[in-house]
Order: C-alpha cells, then structure tokens, then sequence
C-alpha cells in the first residue's frame, strides 16, 4: 500500500498538484466570467427565480424538474469536501487556503453556468428513452473529438469510485467509528445494502432521495456550525485576519502547525475547492443534462447557485468553525494511520525555528532536499519506545505521548523500521498525540461549541448524509458514463462493482483514499475545461439567443 500511494502522489504531481493546474482551473472561470459580463452577479437572481419554477412549461421534456437536478447536482457536490475537504485544506495550506476555496467557487459559479449549459444542449436520449448527457456528448456532436468524449468518459467512471465513491464511504466509517464506536466494516456492509436499493431505481428515485435529503442535512449542518462560531465569537475577525494577510505570504508555524506557503495554499486551496463543488470537472452536467427544460441556458442559470450554496456558504462555515475553534493547531490523541506516519533520523521540535524550517521543508513534497528517513530498529518497554536519534512525525506533526499495542495491550518487544515506515505485516498499533486532519479534525472542531461532545455527533449525522448522498449521484454520473461508452447493458455489471468498492472502502486507509480523489478529479477536469473554452463562442451566441428568445416571451421580467 506505501508504493500504491507513493505511486498516487508521484501522478498527482503532473496534475492536480502541478504548477499549471490551479492557473487553468481559476484562468478558464476568469475568462467566462469577463467574456460573458459576470453572469454569477447578473444572472444570480435570475437563477433563483428559474429554480422555483417560475418559468416552467408543461410541454419541456427531460427527466427531472430544475430543483430536482439541482438538489441531485448538489448532493453530488455537497459531501465529504465540505467537511473533510475543507478540514484537509486548512490541515495543508493554513488559512489562506480558504481564501482559493473561495476564488475557485466565485469563477466556478461561471465554469459551472458555461458546462452545464452546453451539456443540456447536446444532450442525447438514450436507448431505454431516458435523458443521456454531459460533456462528452458536446465534445462529441459539436466539436467532433469522440477521442475526447472517450477519455473523459473513462475518467468520469474512474472518479465515481476514487472521488464520489470511496471517499465518500471511508469518511463516514471513520467518523461513525470515531463518535458512536460502530466498527467500520458494518458500517460498509449497512449502507451498501441501502446505495444498491437507490441507485438500481435510476435518475428518478435518485432525485426523489435527493429532493428529501440535501435540504435537510443542510439546515442540520448549519446550525451545527453557526453555535460552534457563535460560541468562539471572539476569534472570528481574528480568523478573518489569518485568511487575507496570509495570502501572499502562506501561515507561518504556530502551535503544532509547521507552517505553509503561498503555492502550497493555493494548491491545496484551488484542488479542494474543486473537490467540494466540482466546478469545472463535467460532474455536475451530467445530472443537469436530465432537467425538463427546452432552454438549455435556464438549466445553466440553476447550476450557478451550486457553487454558492456548497462552497461560499457550507465550506465557509466548515473553515470559520475550524480556525475559530483553534483545533487546526492543536495536537489530539488519534491512531497513526500508515499514510500519515514517518519516522526521521534526528531529534527535532516543534518549539524550535531552525527545526520547525528543517521540518516543513520535509514535508513539502517538491522539495528535494528533505531530512534522511530513519531505518533501523526501535526497542518497545511496555507500549514506550527507548529514546533514540529519531523523531516520530504523524499528520505532519512532530508526534507527543507515542505509545505501541498489540491487541489491545502495551506492546514490549522490537520493531523494524525500513525507510522511515514500520513493516506492513506488522500488527503493532501507534498511537499518540499529533495534529488531526479530514473529518477528525473538523468533528473535534464542533465540539468546542455550545453543544459540547454533541457537537461531534452533529458531524457525523451531517457527514453520513452528505457523503451518503455524494455517492448515489456520483453513481449516476458513472452510468451515464459507462451508457455512453458501452451501452445500457452494462449499467448492471457497474453499479454493481460500485457498491463492492464502497464496501471495501469502508475500512481502507483514509489518506490512500483521498489521495486517489486528488488525482481522478482531474482527470475530468482538464479534459472538460480544454472542451468548454473551444466552445466559448458557441457559448455566448447561446447566452444571447436565450435573453432574446425569453424578452419576448416575458416582456415584464
């Protein structure tokens, strides 16, 4: 499993992680929104009132109402990114990571606007008569690159497992375990059962799940939040102030925090806020192409509110909660995860400048230069290892209070340590004090709160609903997909291997999973964002014939 994920990070590098990555993201929402005149700002309003259905007609043909599409779009996006997400974009890149979360969403409110109204216009229907639509449909009729339409097909299929899937189901095991102390196992096997008995009823049970769930895991979750912020009043314009003056600068190392740059706030910033509200990666066409609409630029009106929703508000409140609570900076009692875990040669700290500048350097995954892995044995008394010239490093924390168990007892005895890592076969559990990251950390956020140790169980019940529901839309999009590449006959087969990754993933290891997300996200993504931009002028020309088409039909607004 560690060459698995160091195979993972090393892809990551030429994608989600490289330099051009969050330029081409950000850059694409940047030239919509000045070539199209800020819709986000002109058309918002507009949007709310084409979601009510102010505009609809009996005669639009499709398979959903614009609200049903855009509480499936939205329970694709709202997921484990706005509680784990944000919590593992703070975890890496500090405060300002925040602010990029933002800038992604403000541009992706167009990008979205741009992908979902092309997708509904070039929609297909399939061979069963249901509605089949998304990028690869435009990439295919209109800009006659069916190589195009293939590569982002495969990758939509891939990323509804490393992305809407597995994630998804790993966060809820984990945070389920964590609160009410269900093993993780049953957890998968549970809501297997339940996502197999949705999604084998296709987009309109789908939508009626979806119509019945987003809007009440959202009220749950904010009022969750807001007494978390409410109870730390006092250090949210101290938050604020940590978000805007780190953002050319990075955060610099406090508490168990070692710290983080500019580039890597941005990176971690853009790549999650992607993660959270999918603008720009072609996932939530695919569920708008299904609205009943014969405009195809009033289904895009609706999809600009999903960025808003998702990551303006619910992944803002998730990061005020978590800087406000103060528990990005402290170290908590937790399990070392294998992903998370490395021992160095050397003793450092993080209370001293030169170590905590050594350290940071370490874990900067672009640097060259890093501390030398230690490899060697550690002698084991009673759960305590004997001190030695090495430093214990988990969550990218210098690690407290380290202790070692085999089956629920101190451990005593010896233990090889390769490269860093403790041997694979090994049984022995670490344990000890050190930052958290993902989910854990945002739970152990929301109990210092006016709820108290309540607080966490807000978070999971927020957390299974959100990821729950991720992962039936994310099924969808995989079988739309997979309709497009191979044909209905082998929608069964898929859905089924869906939910057998699901169950697995329910007790894998949670960094390995989320580093599988880092990379099928954009492998959609890029492919999408090349599409839309050599559409921009069909795109506009759109945009005009509709504002033409609808003065006409509604001369009074």
């Amino acid at each position: 499993m560690n060459a698995f994920n160091d195979l993972i990070l090393w892809l990551d590098q030429f994608l989600g992680s490289a330099a051009y990555f969050p330029w081409l993201l950000l850059g694409t929402g940047f030239f919509f929104t000045i070539y199209l005149k800020f819709p986000q700002i002109r058309f918002f309003k507009h949007a709310i009132k084409v979601v009510s259905g102010k505009f609809d007609k009996d005669t639009d043909k499709g398979d959903t109402s614009h609200f049903g599409a855009l509480t499936t779009a939205l329970s694709g996006t709202v997921g484990t990114g706005n509680i784990g997400g944000v919590g593992l974009a703070l975890f890496l890149g500090g405060p300002a990571a925040l602010f990029w979360m933002w800038a992604t969403a403000f541009f992706g409110m167009t990008t979205k606007f741009v992908e979902v109204t092309l997708s509904h216009k070039y929609r297909d229907v399939d061979a069963d008569g249901n509605i089949a639509g998304g990028p690869m449909y435009y990439m295919e009729k209109k800009l006659n690159m069916k190589w195009l339409a293939v590569m982002f097909s495969i990758a939509v299929i891939v990323s509804s497992f490393g992305s809407g899937n597995m994630p998804q189901i790993n966060s809820i095991a984990s945070g389920l375990n964590e609160t009410f102390g269900i093993q993780p196992m049953l957890t998968g096997a549970i809501l297997s059962v339940l996502l197999l008995m949705v999604i084998v009823g296709g987009i309109k049970r789908i939508v009626t799940f979806t119509e019945a769930i987003v809007p009440t895991m959202a009220l749950i979750y904010v009022i969750g939040a807001l007494g978390v912020i409410f109870f730390n009043i006092e250090n949210i314009g101290p938050s604020f102030t940590m978000i805007f003056s780190d953002i050319m600068n990075g955060s610099a190392a406090t508490g168990g925090f070692l710290g983080a740059s500019f580039a890597y706030a941005l990176d971690r910033g853009v790549n999650r806020g992607l993660y959270s509200n999918e603008a720009g990666q072609g996932s939530a066409p695919i569920a708008h192409a299904a609205a009943k609409a014969d405009e195809p630029v009033s289904e895009g009106m609706v999809s600009i509110l999903e960025p808003f929703i998702d990551t303006i508000i619910i992944c803002t409140l998730t990061g005020l909660v978590i800087l406000s609570s103060g528990a990005w900076t402290e170290k908590f009692e937790n399990n070392f995860q294998t992903a998370d875990f490395e021992i160095v040669s050397g003793v450092y700290t993080d209370t001293n400048d030169a170590d905590i500048a050594k350290l940071f350097a370490h874990l900067n995954p672009k640097n060259t230069d890093n501390l030398e892995k230690y490899s060697g044995t550690l002698q084991i008394v009673n759960g305590v290892a004997m001190p030695g010239q090495y430093t214990i490093i988990n969550a990218r924390s210098v690690a407290e209070e380290v202790r070692y168990s085999l089956d629920e007892k101190p451990y005593t005895g010896e233990l090889i340590i390769t490269a860093g890592k403790l041997d694979e076969e090994s049984s022995v559990v670490v344990s000890g004090k050190s930052l958290l990251h993902s989910v854990r950390l945002t739970t152990q956020a929301f109990t210092n709160s006016y709820f108290g140790d309540f607080g966490k169980y807000i978070v999971s019940i927020g957390l299974l609903m959100f990821a729950f529901s991720t992962a039936i839309a994310w099924s969808y999009y995989g079988d739309r997909a997979t309709t497009y590449l191979l044909g209905n006959k082998w929608v069964l087969p898929y859905r089924i291997l869906y939910v057998a990754a699901f169950f697995v993933a329910s007790f894998a290891d949670t960094t390995i999973i989320w580093n599988i997300a880092l990379v099928t996200v954009v492998l959609m993504t890029i492919p999408n964002l090349l599409g839309i931009l050599m559409l921009h002028k069909d795109m506009k020309k759109t945009v005009s014939d509709y504002w033409e088409s609808f003065d006409k039909e509604h001369p009074n607004g």
